[in-house]
């Protein structure tokens, strides 16, 4: 009788997808492992792409144990997730939000400055993203969760400005925050290019800035204003 062969990279594809038993009660989980993990799968996504790169490569450069793994990430495609929004978040200065006591340079003062090299490095892993994009559990949030952490230090900086008069309380605040990360997801994915600060200066002076400055008209307050009876002698 002949022994079934078996072919290795079905069988890694498998437990990629196949979540081990839950964590049992009680037991820590250690961040400095998370972010040892995070960082090697930010590092093989780098080198081999969402489709090369296993949980058993992830599980080796971080030196942790599969079943630890899989505690923390049932599948590969939420492992990819977090690791993203890990790098978008390590994007940002750490510690509390610039106060520069103006809007401009509170957005310009809250990225990091990066060498070109890990501009490189993070081009490298969002050119190698592949299928990821298509599997379910990113579908429908797509880059935005991804981008959410730096989206959400935008929109409180924003809201401050408005606080201190710098703007006005109409500015579409929201509207800012995700044309900042599309701008930076198109910069980055279709053009292939660093986000530098040259890039980030150009759209916050010649796009964020204008929009928030000058906020749409109430059109409905408008048109009420318009259909209200006119008193007699005005013009």
């Amino acid at each position: 009788m002949t022994q079934k062969k078996t072919d290795p990279d079905s069988r890694s594809s498998t437990q990629d997808s196949e979540p081990c038993q839950p964590a049992a009660v009680g037991r820590k989980r250690d961040p400095g492992l998370d972010e040892k993990i995070l960082q090697a799968t930010v590092d093989a996504l780098a080198d081999l792409g969402f489709d090369g790169m296993t949980m058993d490569m992830v599980a080796a450069r971080g030196k942790a144990g599969k079943a630890a793994l899989y505690r923390r990430w049932p599948s590969k495609t939420m492992l990819v997730k977090d690791a993203l929004i890990w790098m978008s978040r390590k994007h940002l200065l750490p510690g509390s939000l610039p106060d520069t006591g103006n809007l401009r340079n509170d957005l310009l003062a809250l990225i990091k400055p990066q060498s070109i090299q890990e501009g490189q490095r993070k081009l490298q892993v969002l050119a190698g993203l592949g299928s990821f994009w298509k599997q379910e559990e990113i579908a429908e949030t797509g880059v935005t969760e991804i981008f959410e952490p730096w989206a959400e230090a935008n929109r409180q900086l924003i809201q401050r400005a408005i606080k201190r008069g710098e703007i006005s309380d109409r500015a579409e605040v929201d509207q800012a925050c995700k044309v900042i990360s599309a701008m930076t997801s198109y910069r980055s994915l279709i053009e292939r290019k660093t986000a530098d600060r040259d890039f980030f200066v150009s759209l916050i002076d010649c796009v964020i800035l204008p929009s928030l400055l000058n906020p749409p008209v109430d059109t409905a307050a408008k048109k009420k204003k318009n259909s209200e009876p006119k008193r007699k002698g005005s013009s």
